[in-house]
């Protein structure tokens, strides 16, 4: 069995797609032995592909949902950590300042005696002077009280603040793990899928490696051919520096959630491309698609991003040729593909200027 074969059979079991679709996918098929054409319950090669396609689109899927909870939570983390500081920045500021407070009140008090302000005043050796330090005290009190006030008020919306942090992040942990347990959940269902390959014999599998690669052969040919891409546009300068890197990159395994440097995932990859480019853009693939210039394809230039699928689930970046390099699926490594290794929602470019950006 070759070495993409025995890969086509392990990596099923890694992805992440719902139960229902999993049941659905294999309910037709014996976990035993692969039926012969014409048996009950055979299945042709398209179906069966359409089948490993879903349950890769729904990994990605799951994938990417769980890399934008993560992105929500590093940012909380963060806020939540920046207000626990400044509150125990206000709290020992306010500590300090009602112990100076304390101590002028009990000097006022052990200098005070039932002699009146103005006898005393008038028995002074230097009136002046005694008057000049009443008014000094008596300015300093006040001035303490205020600070005192204005710091308790601080410390209460400091701590307004970082109850309503901790509140947000305790929802989006909930969250997260609440993702983190549907996705290993449907993992360990997956191993049925594994079965199910594992069913077929390697004259099959040849061929359904062969009939995927027939399909984006075509696909690309057929885009090829109708003129939608024109790589006479060069690449930025930070866009060829982010094209080096994701190059770079190729042979490294894929793997759900990672950035680098040793794995990534689809958009990880994209993203720490242009990171390291000086272009920082969004993590996930549905925020790339959502928030970066779109383009048509006969603009591309190296370092644009191809975003694939309806739901903007898988996106990889042109590197120009009608190539692109990509983090493809669970069990693959970084590879360059043809662009039409998928089906292509758009482009979009991450540095392209902004609308009234002048140059």
């Amino acid at each position: 069995m070759s070495g993409r074969l025995v890969r086509l059979v392990c990596t099923a079991a890694m992805t992440a797609m719902t139960v229902t679709a999993a049941t659905a996918a294999l309910a037709p098929l014996p976990a035993t032995a692969a039926p012969e054409p014409g048996e009950p319950g055979h299945r042709s090669l398209s179906d069966l592909l359409t089948d490993l396609q879903r349950l890769y689109r729904e990994a990605e899927k799951a994938t990417e949902s769980y890399n934008a909870t993560e992105e929500k939570l590093r940012r909380r983390r963060a806020e939540t950590g920046r207000l626990e500081r400044e509150l125990a920045r206000v709290r020992l500021s306010l500590h300090d300042s009602r112990g100076a407070a304390g101590r002028l009140a009990r000097q006022q008090y052990q200098s005070s005696t039932d002699i009146s302000p103005y006898v005393r005043l008038l028995l002074a050796r230097d009136p002046q002077r005694a008057l000049d330090q009443g008014h000094v005290i008596g300015q300093l009190a006040r001035e303490r009280a205020q600070t005192v006030g204005r710091l308790a008020g601080t410390e209460k919306r400091a701590a307004d603040l970082a109850r309503e942090a901790r509140t947000s992040l305790d929802t989006q942990l909930t969250l997260a793990a609440r993702q983190k347990k549907t996705r290993d959940d449907v993992r360990g269902r997956l191993k049925a899928v594994q079965e199910l390959l594992a069913s077929l014999t390697p004259e099959q599998l040849t061929a359904l490696a062969e009939f995927e690669k027939n399909g984006v052969d075509k696909a690309q040919q057929q885009l090829v051919t109708s003129g939608a891409l024109n790589d006479d546009d060069k690449p930025s300068g930070k866009g060829q520096e982010a094209v080096r890197y994701a190059v770079r990159q190729v042979g490294k395994p894929y793997q759900g959630g990672a950035e680098g440097p040793r794995s990534y995932d689809c958009s990880g990859l994209t993203s720490m491309a242009w990171r390291k480019a000086g272009a920082p853009i969004p993590r996930t693939s549905r925020q790339q698609w959502a928030e970066l210039p779109k383009i048509p394809l006969r603009k591309l230039r190296p370092g644009d991003l191809v975003v694939y699928f309806p739901e903007a689930t898988h996106v990889a970046m042109y590197v120009g040729r009608g190539k692109v390099v990509q983090a493809p699926r669970p069990g693959e490594k970084i590879k360059l593909s043809p662009i039409a290794s998928h089906p292509i929602l758009g482009a979009v470019r991450p540095d392209a200027r902004p609308k009234g950006a002048r140059g």
